[in-house]
Protein backbone atom coordinates (compact mmCIF):
# COMPACT_ATOMS: atom_id res chain seq x y z
CA UNK A 1 0.00 0.00 0.00
CA UNK A 2 1.48 3.53 -1.13
CA UNK A 3 0.84 7.13 -1.62
CA UNK A 4 1.03 7.42 -5.56
CA UNK A 5 0.03 11.10 -5.32
CA UNK A 6 -1.34 13.69 -3.46
CA UNK A 7 -2.76 17.40 -4.18
CA UNK A 8 -3.57 19.84 -1.62
CA UNK A 9 -6.58 21.99 -2.46
CA UNK A 10 -6.84 25.16 -0.61
CA UNK A 11 -10.22 26.63 -1.93
CA UNK A 12 -13.37 25.21 -3.77
CA UNK A 13 -12.29 21.90 -5.79
CA UNK A 14 -14.32 19.21 -7.08
CA UNK A 15 -14.24 17.63 -4.00
CA UNK A 16 -15.87 20.02 -1.93
CA UNK A 17 -16.39 23.67 -1.54
CA UNK A 18 -13.49 24.39 1.04
CA UNK A 19 -9.99 23.11 1.45
CA UNK A 20 -9.05 19.08 1.08
CA UNK A 21 -6.31 16.98 0.64
CA UNK A 22 -6.32 14.48 -2.15
CA UNK A 23 -4.30 11.24 -2.03
CA UNK A 24 -4.52 8.85 -4.60
CA UNK A 25 -3.74 5.51 -2.71
CA UNK A 26 -2.47 1.70 -4.26
CA UNK A 27 -3.71 -0.63 -1.98
CA UNK A 28 -1.48 -3.46 -3.07
CA UNK A 29 -2.33 -6.83 -2.31
CA UNK A 30 -4.46 -5.30 0.53
CA UNK A 31 -7.47 -4.34 -2.26
CA UNK A 32 -7.59 -8.36 -1.82
CA UNK A 33 -8.26 -7.99 2.29
CA UNK A 34 -10.43 -5.98 3.49
CA UNK A 35 -10.96 -5.15 7.39
CA UNK A 36 -13.15 -8.26 8.26
CA UNK A 37 -11.08 -10.58 6.25
CA UNK A 38 -8.06 -9.26 8.26
CA UNK A 39 -9.29 -10.00 11.29
CA UNK A 40 -10.82 -8.27 14.86
CA UNK A 41 -7.82 -7.99 16.58
CA UNK A 42 -6.85 -5.24 13.42
CA UNK A 43 -10.26 -3.47 14.06
CA UNK A 44 -9.67 -3.60 18.33
CA UNK A 45 -6.29 -2.26 17.66
CA UNK A 46 -7.25 0.28 15.37
CA UNK A 47 -10.41 1.72 17.73
CA UNK A 48 -7.78 1.50 20.97
CA UNK A 49 -5.54 3.76 18.91
CA UNK A 50 -7.83 5.70 17.76
CA UNK A 51 -11.22 5.79 20.26
CA UNK A 52 -12.86 8.78 18.99
CA UNK A 53 -13.04 6.68 15.46
CA UNK A 54 -16.89 5.25 17.38
CA UNK A 55 -18.34 9.20 16.90
CA UNK A 56 -17.72 8.83 13.09
CA UNK A 57 -21.45 8.06 11.20
CA UNK A 58 -20.10 7.37 7.73
CA UNK A 59 -22.32 5.79 5.26
CA UNK A 60 -25.12 5.04 8.16
CA UNK A 61 -24.96 8.78 9.58
CA UNK A 62 -25.43 7.96 12.70
CA UNK A 63 -22.77 7.54 15.77
CA UNK A 64 -21.07 4.12 15.46
CA UNK A 65 -21.48 4.06 12.02
CA UNK A 66 -18.29 3.69 10.59
CA UNK A 67 -17.18 0.89 13.32
CA UNK A 68 -20.35 -1.24 11.92
CA UNK A 69 -18.64 -1.16 8.82
CA UNK A 70 -15.56 -2.11 9.62
CA UNK A 71 -16.94 -5.07 11.95
CA UNK A 72 -19.45 -6.59 8.69
CA UNK A 73 -19.38 -9.64 7.16
CA UNK A 74 -17.89 -7.81 4.27
CA UNK A 75 -15.60 -5.25 6.01
CA UNK A 76 -14.33 -1.98 4.41
CA UNK A 77 -11.52 -1.41 2.31
CA UNK A 78 -7.93 -0.13 3.21
CA UNK A 79 -8.23 3.24 1.51
CA UNK A 80 -11.35 4.01 3.67
CA UNK A 81 -9.76 3.61 6.47
CA UNK A 82 -6.98 5.85 5.77
CA UNK A 83 -9.37 8.42 5.32
CA UNK A 84 -11.60 8.52 8.76
CA UNK A 85 -7.75 7.67 10.50
CA UNK A 86 -6.13 11.00 9.06
CA UNK A 87 -9.76 12.41 9.98
CA UNK A 88 -9.46 11.33 13.43
CA UNK A 89 -5.63 11.68 13.89
CA UNK A 90 -6.23 15.75 13.27
CA UNK A 91 -9.77 15.74 15.75
CA UNK A 92 -7.45 14.64 18.16
CA UNK A 93 -4.64 17.17 17.66
CA UNK A 94 -7.74 19.58 18.31
CA UNK A 95 -8.37 20.47 14.81
CA UNK A 96 -12.11 19.86 14.21
CA UNK A 97 -12.37 18.63 10.62
CA UNK A 98 -14.98 15.71 9.51
CA UNK A 99 -15.65 15.68 5.82
CA UNK A 100 -13.84 12.23 3.92
CA UNK A 101 -14.73 10.82 0.55
CA UNK A 102 -12.92 7.78 -0.73
CA UNK A 103 -13.83 6.57 -4.25
CA UNK A 104 -12.20 4.02 -6.78
CA UNK A 105 -10.19 6.39 -9.69
CA UNK A 106 -10.95 3.63 -12.13
CA UNK A 107 -7.96 1.55 -11.86
CA UNK A 108 -7.47 -1.76 -10.19
CA UNK A 109 -6.81 -1.24 -6.33
CA UNK A 110 -6.59 2.63 -6.61
CA UNK A 111 -8.42 4.71 -5.00
CA UNK A 112 -8.85 8.65 -4.39
CA UNK A 113 -8.75 8.97 -0.48
CA UNK A 114 -9.78 12.79 0.01
CA UNK A 115 -10.29 14.37 3.68
CA UNK A 116 -10.35 17.85 5.15
CA UNK A 117 -7.72 20.04 6.82
CA UNK A 118 -7.24 23.46 8.12
CA UNK A 119 -3.61 24.04 7.96
CA UNK A 120 -1.58 22.02 5.01
CA UNK A 121 1.66 20.62 7.10
CA UNK A 122 -0.62 19.18 9.51
CA UNK A 123 -3.29 17.70 7.19
CA UNK A 124 -0.40 15.99 4.98
CA UNK A 125 1.46 14.68 8.28
CA UNK A 126 -1.85 13.77 9.80
CA UNK A 127 -2.16 11.39 6.56
CA UNK A 128 1.24 10.49 6.93
CA UNK A 129 0.78 9.24 10.66
CA UNK A 130 -2.46 7.23 10.27
CA UNK A 131 -0.81 5.13 6.97
CA UNK A 132 1.97 4.15 9.48
CA UNK A 133 -0.36 3.34 12.43
CA UNK A 134 -2.99 0.94 9.81
CA UNK A 135 0.71 -0.30 8.79
CA UNK A 136 1.82 -1.74 11.88
CA UNK A 137 -1.36 -2.92 13.07
CA UNK A 138 -1.11 -5.43 10.54
CA UNK A 139 -1.09 -8.96 11.35
CA UNK A 140 2.48 -9.87 10.29
CA UNK A 141 1.72 -12.88 8.02
CA UNK A 142 0.74 -9.24 5.76
CA UNK A 143 3.05 -7.03 6.89
CA UNK A 144 6.07 -9.55 5.26
CA UNK A 145 4.27 -9.56 2.01
CA UNK A 146 4.57 -5.49 2.11
CA UNK A 147 6.90 -3.04 0.58
CA UNK A 148 6.94 -0.71 3.43
CA UNK A 149 9.25 0.81 5.25
CA UNK A 150 8.28 -0.61 9.41
CA UNK A 151 10.09 0.60 11.95
CA UNK A 152 10.25 -1.48 14.75
CA UNK A 153 10.42 0.62 17.50
CA UNK A 154 7.40 2.58 16.13
CA UNK A 155 5.28 3.15 19.67
CA UNK A 156 1.48 5.17 18.95
CA UNK A 157 1.65 6.94 21.98
CA UNK A 158 4.80 8.58 21.21
CA UNK A 159 4.20 9.10 17.64
CA UNK A 160 1.03 11.04 18.59
CA UNK A 161 2.18 13.25 21.27
CA UNK A 162 4.82 14.49 18.41
CA UNK A 163 2.08 15.16 16.13
CA UNK A 164 -0.25 16.67 18.36
CA UNK A 165 2.68 19.59 19.31
CA UNK A 166 3.62 19.92 16.14
CA UNK A 167 0.37 20.24 15.29
CA UNK A 168 0.10 23.00 17.90
CA UNK A 169 2.83 24.93 16.39
CA UNK A 170 1.26 24.97 13.16
CA UNK A 171 -2.07 25.98 14.39
CA UNK A 172 -3.30 28.96 15.10
CA UNK A 173 -3.04 29.96 19.25
CA UNK A 174 -6.13 29.68 21.62
CA UNK A 175 -6.60 33.93 21.30
CA UNK A 176 -6.03 33.96 17.46
CA UNK A 177 -8.26 30.64 16.85
CA UNK A 178 -11.34 32.42 19.03
CA UNK A 179 -11.08 35.37 16.70
CA UNK A 180 -10.98 33.62 13.51
CA UNK A 181 -14.05 31.56 14.67
CA UNK A 182 -15.70 34.48 15.71
CA UNK A 183 -15.06 35.91 11.81
CA UNK A 184 -16.33 32.74 10.67
CA UNK A 185 -19.73 33.06 12.11
CA UNK A 186 -20.33 36.43 11.04
CA UNK A 187 -19.70 35.72 7.57
CA UNK A 188 -16.48 37.85 7.26
CA UNK A 189 -13.49 36.71 5.44
CA UNK A 190 -10.33 36.22 6.59
CA UNK A 191 -6.62 34.86 5.10
CA UNK A 192 -3.87 33.64 7.18
CA UNK A 193 -0.96 35.38 5.71
CA UNK A 194 1.90 33.43 6.79
CA UNK A 195 3.09 30.23 8.93
CA UNK A 196 2.08 32.15 12.36
CA UNK A 197 -0.94 34.05 13.73
CA UNK A 198 -0.76 36.82 11.24
CA UNK A 199 -4.64 36.96 10.03
CA UNK A 200 -6.28 39.14 7.56
CA UNK A 201 -9.84 40.24 7.68
CA UNK A 202 -11.85 41.49 4.86
CA UNK A 203 -10.63 43.19 1.84
CA UNK A 204 -9.36 45.99 0.45
CA UNK A 205 -9.24 49.65 1.88
CA UNK A 206 -12.06 48.38 4.56
CA UNK A 207 -9.16 44.99 5.88
CA UNK A 208 -8.11 44.70 9.62
CA UNK A 209 -4.89 42.89 10.61
CA UNK A 210 -4.26 40.81 13.68
CA UNK A 211 -1.28 39.25 14.68
CA UNK A 212 -2.47 36.78 17.51
CA UNK A 213 -4.02 39.58 19.86
CA UNK A 214 -2.35 42.51 18.57
CA UNK A 215 -4.41 44.26 16.11
CA UNK A 216 -4.22 46.79 13.33
CA UNK A 217 -4.79 49.67 15.66
CA UNK A 218 -2.76 48.37 18.25
CA UNK A 219 0.35 51.11 19.09
CA UNK A 220 3.78 49.81 18.64
CA UNK A 221 5.17 51.60 21.79
CA UNK A 222 2.25 50.32 24.03
CA UNK A 223 3.43 46.58 22.91
CA UNK A 224 6.98 47.55 24.08
CA UNK A 225 6.29 49.16 27.23
CA UNK A 226 3.74 45.81 28.06
CA UNK A 227 6.65 43.64 26.90
CA UNK A 228 8.77 44.97 29.26
CA UNK A 229 7.97 44.56 33.02
CA UNK A 230 9.95 46.60 34.67
CA UNK A 231 8.54 50.19 32.52
CA UNK A 232 5.01 48.41 32.59
CA UNK A 233 5.68 48.74 36.50
CA UNK A 234 7.05 51.69 36.55
CA UNK A 235 4.37 53.34 34.76
CA UNK A 236 1.59 52.18 37.02
CA UNK A 237 3.61 52.92 39.84
CA UNK A 238 4.03 56.48 38.91
CA UNK A 239 0.28 56.57 38.74
CA UNK A 240 -0.71 55.56 41.89
CA UNK A 241 -2.06 52.03 40.88
CA UNK A 242 -1.22 48.95 42.96
CA UNK A 243 1.56 47.53 42.26
CA UNK A 244 3.82 45.38 44.10
CA UNK A 245 7.49 46.65 45.37
CA UNK A 246 10.19 45.69 42.35
CA UNK A 247 13.56 45.16 41.88
CA UNK A 248 15.80 44.46 39.03
CA UNK A 249 18.77 42.26 39.19
CA UNK A 250 21.16 40.73 37.16
CA UNK A 251 22.92 37.98 39.28
CA UNK A 252 22.03 35.76 41.88
CA UNK A 253 23.90 37.86 44.76
CA UNK A 254 22.04 40.84 43.46
CA UNK A 255 18.21 38.86 43.73
CA UNK A 256 19.53 37.67 47.36
CA UNK A 257 20.35 41.70 48.16
CA UNK A 258 16.84 42.98 46.65
CA UNK A 259 15.01 40.09 48.04
CA UNK A 260 16.16 41.39 51.73
CA UNK A 261 15.55 45.04 51.07
CA UNK A 262 12.10 44.38 49.51
CA UNK A 263 11.44 41.85 52.36
CA UNK A 264 10.40 38.33 52.96
CA UNK A 265 8.41 36.63 50.88
CA UNK A 266 9.28 37.43 47.44
CA UNK A 267 9.14 36.58 43.65
CA UNK A 268 11.67 36.10 41.50
CA UNK A 269 10.61 35.98 37.43
CA UNK A 270 12.13 36.98 34.19
CA UNK A 271 12.17 40.17 33.01
CA UNK A 272 10.27 39.16 29.32
CA UNK A 273 8.48 35.79 29.76
CA UNK A 274 4.96 35.18 29.53
CA UNK A 275 2.47 31.90 30.50
CA UNK A 276 3.80 32.02 33.54
CA UNK A 277 7.26 30.78 32.72
CA UNK A 278 10.40 30.95 35.03
CA UNK A 279 8.41 32.31 37.95
CA UNK A 280 9.01 31.11 41.47
CA UNK A 281 6.85 32.65 43.83
CA UNK A 282 6.80 33.07 47.95
CA UNK A 283 10.88 32.36 48.74
CA UNK A 284 11.59 32.66 52.02
CA UNK A 285 15.40 31.85 51.61
CA UNK A 286 18.47 33.26 49.93
CA UNK A 287 19.25 29.74 48.92
CA UNK A 288 15.38 29.87 47.21
CA UNK A 289 16.43 33.06 45.94
CA UNK A 290 19.29 31.88 43.91
CA UNK A 291 17.51 28.15 42.35
CA UNK A 292 14.65 31.21 41.45
CA UNK A 293 17.40 33.19 39.94
CA UNK A 294 18.85 30.02 37.96
CA UNK A 295 14.88 28.92 37.12
CA UNK A 296 14.09 32.81 35.44
CA UNK A 297 17.51 32.85 33.45
CA UNK A 298 16.62 29.86 31.82
CA UNK A 299 13.26 31.46 30.18
CA UNK A 300 14.49 34.68 30.40
CA UNK A 301 15.64 36.34 26.79
CA UNK A 302 17.89 39.17 28.42
CA UNK A 303 20.11 39.48 31.40
CA UNK A 304 17.67 41.31 33.47
CA UNK A 305 15.49 39.36 36.53
CA UNK A 306 12.98 40.94 38.64
CA UNK A 307 12.39 40.09 42.13
CA UNK A 308 9.80 42.03 43.67
CA UNK A 309 7.42 41.78 47.15
CA UNK A 310 4.99 38.66 47.06
CA UNK A 311 1.40 39.29 47.17
CA UNK A 312 -1.39 37.46 48.06
CA UNK A 313 -4.55 36.55 46.42
CA UNK A 314 -6.30 34.77 43.83
CA UNK A 315 -5.25 35.31 40.48
CA UNK A 316 -7.32 37.50 38.20
CA UNK A 317 -6.90 38.29 34.30
CA UNK A 318 -8.66 41.29 33.44
CA UNK A 319 -9.64 41.87 29.84
CA UNK A 320 -9.82 45.81 28.25
CA UNK A 321 -10.58 46.22 25.18
CA UNK A 322 -11.23 49.77 23.58
CA UNK A 323 -10.62 50.88 26.99
CA UNK A 324 -13.48 49.60 28.37
CA UNK A 325 -13.61 46.21 31.06
CA UNK A 326 -15.16 42.92 28.83
CA UNK A 327 -13.95 40.05 30.69
CA UNK A 328 -12.47 38.73 34.28
CA UNK A 329 -11.53 35.39 34.98
CA UNK A 330 -10.54 33.90 38.15
CA UNK A 331 -7.96 31.62 36.93
CA UNK A 332 -7.18 28.30 39.66
CA UNK A 333 -3.14 26.40 39.51
CA UNK A 334 -3.73 23.02 38.91
CA UNK A 335 -4.90 20.89 41.54
CA UNK A 336 -5.74 17.78 42.82
CA UNK A 337 -8.60 17.44 45.48
CA UNK A 338 -8.22 14.21 48.16
CA UNK A 339 -10.95 11.55 48.27
CA UNK A 340 -9.07 9.39 51.17
CA UNK A 341 -8.55 6.64 48.57
CA UNK A 342 -5.94 7.40 45.95
CA UNK A 343 -3.06 8.83 45.41
CA UNK A 344 -1.92 12.03 44.09
CA UNK A 345 -0.35 10.33 41.00
CA UNK A 346 -3.60 8.66 40.81
CA UNK A 347 -5.88 11.70 41.21
CA UNK A 348 -3.61 13.69 38.61
CA UNK A 349 -4.43 11.00 36.29
CA UNK A 350 -8.26 11.08 36.96
CA UNK A 351 -8.06 14.71 36.35
CA UNK A 352 -6.69 14.45 32.71
CA UNK A 353 -9.54 12.10 31.93
CA UNK A 354 -11.45 15.50 31.48
CA UNK A 355 -12.31 15.55 27.62
CA UNK A 356 -12.06 19.13 28.12
CA UNK A 357 -7.78 18.71 28.61
CA UNK A 358 -5.42 17.76 25.94
CA UNK A 359 -1.59 18.71 25.94
CA UNK A 360 -0.66 21.86 25.56
CA UNK A 361 -3.24 24.36 23.61
CA UNK A 362 -4.89 21.82 22.13
CA UNK A 363 -8.27 21.71 23.90
CA UNK A 364 -9.68 24.46 26.46
CA UNK A 365 -7.97 23.36 29.23
CA UNK A 366 -4.27 21.27 29.78
CA UNK A 367 -3.25 18.13 31.02
CA UNK A 368 -1.68 18.37 34.44
CA UNK A 369 2.19 17.09 34.81
CA UNK A 370 3.82 15.98 37.83
CA UNK A 371 7.32 17.98 36.58
CA UNK A 372 9.96 19.22 38.56
CA UNK A 373 7.43 22.31 39.87
CA UNK A 374 4.94 20.20 41.16
CA UNK A 375 7.48 17.60 42.58
CA UNK A 376 8.57 20.31 44.48
CA UNK A 377 5.63 21.32 46.21
CA UNK A 378 4.62 17.94 46.79
CA UNK A 379 8.18 17.66 48.69
CA UNK A 380 7.70 20.83 50.65
CA UNK A 381 4.19 19.13 51.75
CA UNK A 382 5.69 16.66 52.94
CA UNK A 383 4.31 14.15 50.63
CA UNK A 384 5.07 12.07 47.65
CA UNK A 385 3.43 11.38 44.62
CA UNK A 386 2.05 8.22 46.43
CA UNK A 387 0.80 10.12 49.13
CA UNK A 388 -3.20 9.72 49.88
CA UNK A 389 -4.99 13.10 50.46
CA UNK A 390 -7.59 13.25 52.94
CA UNK A 391 -10.99 13.79 51.73
CA UNK A 392 -11.57 16.85 50.50
CA UNK A 393 -7.81 18.00 50.80
CA UNK A 394 -7.42 20.37 47.81
CA UNK A 395 -3.25 20.14 46.52
CA UNK A 396 -2.39 23.30 44.11
CA UNK A 397 0.46 21.61 42.02
CA UNK A 398 1.37 24.81 40.60
CA UNK A 399 2.58 28.02 42.02
CA UNK A 400 1.00 29.82 39.27
CA UNK A 401 -2.87 29.81 37.81
CA UNK A 402 -2.20 30.12 33.80
CA UNK A 403 -3.93 27.71 31.94
CA UNK A 404 -1.18 26.53 30.09
CA UNK A 405 -0.04 24.86 33.11
CA UNK A 406 -3.06 23.30 33.83
CA UNK A 407 -5.44 25.92 35.83
CA UNK A 408 -8.98 26.41 35.45
CA UNK A 409 -11.20 29.79 35.01
CA UNK A 410 -13.84 30.79 36.63
CA UNK A 411 -15.71 33.95 35.07
CA UNK A 412 -16.43 37.00 37.07
CA UNK A 413 -17.04 39.57 34.75
CA UNK A 414 -20.81 40.76 36.22
CA UNK A 415 -19.53 40.95 39.79
CA UNK A 416 -16.39 43.12 39.38
CA UNK A 417 -16.17 46.11 42.03
CA UNK A 418 -16.27 49.37 40.20
CA UNK A 419 -12.86 50.33 41.92
CA UNK A 420 -11.69 47.36 40.57
CA UNK A 421 -12.83 47.68 37.14
CA UNK A 422 -11.54 50.94 37.15
CA UNK A 423 -8.22 50.45 37.68
CA UNK A 424 -8.06 48.02 34.94
CA UNK A 425 -8.90 50.27 32.52
CA UNK A 426 -6.45 52.95 34.02
CA UNK A 427 -3.41 50.33 33.59
CA UNK A 428 -4.10 49.60 29.86
CA UNK A 429 -5.20 53.40 29.02
CA UNK A 430 -1.71 54.37 30.67
CA UNK A 431 -0.10 51.66 28.76
CA UNK A 432 -1.73 52.63 25.67
CA UNK A 433 -3.39 49.39 24.64
CA UNK A 434 -6.32 48.59 22.47
CA UNK A 435 -6.41 45.26 23.34
CA UNK A 436 -4.70 44.51 26.75
CA UNK A 437 -4.69 42.13 29.88
CA UNK A 438 -4.40 43.01 33.39
CA UNK A 439 -3.04 40.25 36.14
CA UNK A 440 -4.58 41.38 39.32
CA UNK A 441 -3.92 39.73 42.57
CA UNK A 442 -6.70 40.27 45.34
CA UNK A 443 -8.58 38.11 47.93
CA UNK A 444 -12.01 38.94 46.70
CA UNK A 445 -12.95 40.56 43.13
CA UNK A 446 -16.27 41.85 44.31
CA UNK A 447 -14.61 44.36 47.03
CA UNK A 448 -12.38 47.26 46.42
CA UNK A 449 -8.70 46.97 46.03
CA UNK A 450 -8.91 50.18 48.18
CA UNK A 451 -10.09 48.31 51.19
CA UNK A 452 -8.72 44.87 51.34
CA UNK A 453 -5.25 45.56 49.27
CA UNK A 454 -3.78 43.75 45.66
CA UNK A 455 -1.89 44.41 43.39
CA UNK A 456 -1.07 44.10 39.13
CA UNK A 457 1.26 41.41 38.60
Amino acid sequence: MKIVSTNVFVGPNVWAGFPVIRHVVDLGILEDWPSAKIGSDFVEGLVGALPGLSDHGCSYGTEGGFLRRLREDDGTWMGHILEHCAIEVQNVAGTDVTFGRTRGTGVQGQYNMVYAYRQRDVGLAAGELALKLLMHLLPQSLRAQIDFPFDPAFDWQTELHSFVLHAQRKEFGPSTGSLVRAAQDRDIPWIRLNQGSLVQFGHGKYQKRIQATITSETRHIAVEISCDKEDTHNLLSDLGLPVPLQRIVYSAAEAIQAAQKIGWPVVVKPLDANHGRGVSINLTKDDEVAAGFAEAELHSKSAAILVESFVTGFDHRMLVVNNKLVAVAKRVPGHVVGDGKHTISDLVATVNQDPRRGIGHQKVLTMLEIDNQAKRLIADAGHTVDTVLPAGDVFYLRSTANLSTGGTAIDLTDVVHPDNRDMAERAIMAVGLDVGGVDFLIEDITRSYKEIGGAIV
